[in-house]
């Protein structure tokens, strides 16, 4: 089965591609990633000259490209990551969020239908349902309430795939997932955020009062449950994906700290971003009992990992909060584009 994962250069949908690669050796992985801030090349210098994962610049708003990508290159699904993702830039500017999750998400689904793309498999978020009070747990069957920008433009994406499914009869699904911590993830996010300032002893900015639950789970073990929607999943449903490790952010800070030897005077607490949720959770009966899927990360463990990765490799942190990263597509990609 040949692919088209869009965004593959990010942070989950770098370890989605190296999964492809691991699962259909003899299949074609098309990386499709505009590069925009998250997207990073390095998280894939593994795969340097590996025949079978083709690289292309491209954005995911240009129909014509992505339908002749689709078409030349026989492609037979589509995992689409591609996204602007972070809460915090869609309350500053909300119209990224709109381009790019909604119509790029339009484009694709246009071009995958023009191309008789067998299945597209859509990877959205938890944060579509809204904020949950003390108990309970998503379902699929939970009415969606996004309530930032970006809920609101994956919530639209969303439907769109849906739309496409009913309306024309496209083989779709959803997979929504919960918090991914692990190597290779963006500092802006919540946990290298907090790892990055303790290694330097700078200050651990918390919003509000810190007791905001999020249910996290191991980027493996998300791309794992994709995976296995991909192969299996029933045209047209939607499959949650999550892990059952339900922490306040207090906890997970406190750990941190613990974790790089550094003591709770460097937490600060700011003040809160506007309309904050409270508090998520997954049940992914679903996923776990119809296609038999299992995360094989404990929490505790999996993030001790991940702090030992960051603290093995500062170059790579280093290169991010720099900008240097960027370099890495003009030094491997720009000369050999150039001579063709």
């Amino acid at each position: 089965m040949n692919l088209l994962v869009t965004g593959g250069a990010g942070f989950i949908g770098s370890s989605y591609v190296r999964l492809a690669r691991r699962q259909r050796p003899d299949a074609l992985v098309v990386n499709v990633d505009a590069l925009t801030y998250a997207g990073n090349l390095e998280n894939l210098r593994d795969l340097e000259g590996d025949s079978k994962h083709l690289f292309v610049r491209a954005d995911i708003r240009d129909g014509a490209k992505m339908l002749e990508l689709l078409r030349t290159h026989a492609i037979d699904a589509i995992v689409h990551f591609a996204a602007e993702s972070h809460v915090d830039r869609s309350i500053l500017s909300a119209e990224p969020f709109l381009d790019t999750n909604v119509v790029g998400t339009l484009r694709l689904l246009e071009a995958a239908r023009a191309a008789g793309v067998r299945r597209f498999l859509q990877v959205s978020t938890d944060e579509v349902y809204g904020s949950l009070g003390p108990e309970g747990a998503f379902e699929e069957t939970t009415p969606v309430s996004p309530r930032s920008p970006y809920s609101a433009s994956k919530t639209a994406a969303d439907h769109f795939v849906m739309a496409f499914h009913h309306t024309h009869g496209m083989d779709t699904v959803i997979t929504r997932c919960s918090n991914n911590y692990g190597p290779f993830q963006f500092p802006e996010k919540l946990i290298p955020l907090m790892i990055l300032n303790a290694f330097e002893g700078k200050p651990l900015p918390v919003y509000g009062d810190g007791l905001y639950v999020r249910d996290w789970i191991h980027v493996e073990d998300h791309c794992e449950a994709v995976d296995l929607v991909l192969e299996r999943g029933t045209t047209g449903e939607v499959y949650n994906v999550g892990a059952e490790n339900e922490r306040p952010n207090m906890d997970v800070v406190r750990t941190i700290l613990r974790l790089t030897g550094r003591d709770e005077s460097l937490i600060r607490h700011v003040p809160d971003r506007p309309g904050h949720d409270r508090r998520y959770a997954m049940n992914a009966r679903k996923v776990r009992e119809q296609l038999g899927w299992r995360p094989r990360h404990n929490f505790d463990q999996g993030l001790a990992d991940t702090v030992a990765w960051y603290r093995a490799n500062p170059a790579w942190a280093d290169r991010i909060r720099s900008g240097a990263y960027r370099d890495y597509y003009e030094t491997q990609y720009a000369s050999r584009l150039a001579a063709t």
